[in-house]
């Protein structure tokens, strides 16, 4: 038990130990870069953000970057500086102020070689912005539009096929996005609602490989809808399921939910047999 509480203790004291030195390190950094900023010898400033910026310590290749700007804006020179100060954002996952860098830097620098780079990143900000499928999806919007300008304006770019793969990445978010929010309308029993939400969703990406599956929840959604409705507006609402079975046919004449939507095709059919039966018994 003693030798127990010596390791406990030796621990506890470790730990102490290592936040301490942790802590006067950062303070010796915070030194070191305000003897830097004080410094007035503006290329010694310049020569310690390049070194920073090498070692990938871009926090402090940013503040110094940042301090001399200002001195260094009418020469030569400051094209690569604000280039870097973009790209110190970047590496520190402020892509919002990144993109705003990169922005900038394509209106002072239009003919620059950096351009096509610059005008990629900026995109690519955006994209690094993009959020998970169930938030807001307007910044993986703008990522498509970005990305889909940077090819239009930069048409033989090597940068060109990873622009594609990114738009596709995200049209693929954002069916899942729209597919979540069809699917809910259905387990909520809203199921007008969600024929309909089905029906955008396989309009806006015809070309999806679940494409007869949203053609399938569509032919679900209308079928529940019509069953669920008064007698007077069955009559219509079956009719349209059976349309939506018939459109699924020519459509999608290989798929393994053939046999699902024949089911559907059936059912509607017969129940449509039915209320025209109900309809000629009932007196006018």
């Amino acid at each position: 038990m003693k030798y127990c509480w010596i390791i406990i203790l030796a621990l506890v004291l470790g730990s102490c130990g290592g936040s301490k030195l942790a802590a006067r390190k950062t303070d010796k950094s915070k030194r070191s870069i305000s003897k830097i900023l004080k410094n007035p010898d503006q290329e010694y400033k310049l020569r310690m953000a390049e070194q920073y910026f090498a070692k990938k310590k871009y926090s402090r290749a940013q503040l110094i970057y940042e301090d001399i700007m200002p001195y260094y804006k009418v020469e030569k020179v400051f094209e690569d500086i604000y280039y870097k100060y973009g790209y110190c954002a970047y590496y520190q996952a402020d892509y919002l102020n990144a993109d705003n860098i990169f922005k900038t830097f394509l209106e002072l620098y239009p003919n620059s070689p950096k351009t096509e780079e610059v005008d990629y990143m900026r995109a690519y900000c955006y994209y690094r912005q993009s959020p998970k499928p169930e938030l807001d999806q307007t910044t993986t919007i703008r990522t498509i539009g970005m990305m889909q300008t940077f090819i239009n304006t930069h048409p033989g770019s090597a940068r060109n096929k990873e622009a594609y793969e990114i738009i596709e990445t995200c049209r693929a978010k954002l069916e899942i996005k729209d597919y979540k929010s069809a699917r809910l309308y259905y387990d909520m029993n809203q199921f007008r609602a969600a024929g309909v939400a089905f029906s955008t969703l396989l309009n806006s990406f015809p070309e999806s490989v679940k494409a007869d599956e949203y053609k399938l929840m569509i032919i679900k959604s209308y079928y529940r809808f019509a069953e669920l409705s008064i007698d007077e507006k069955k009559t219509e609402r079956f009719e349209q399921v059976v349309n939506e079975c018939n459109e699924f046919t020519d459509r999608f004449p290989d798929s393994k939910l053939k046999k699902e939507v024949d089911e559907y095709l059936n059912l509607s059919q017969k129940n449509l047999k039915n209320t025209a039966n109900e309809q000629v018994k009932t007196p006018a």
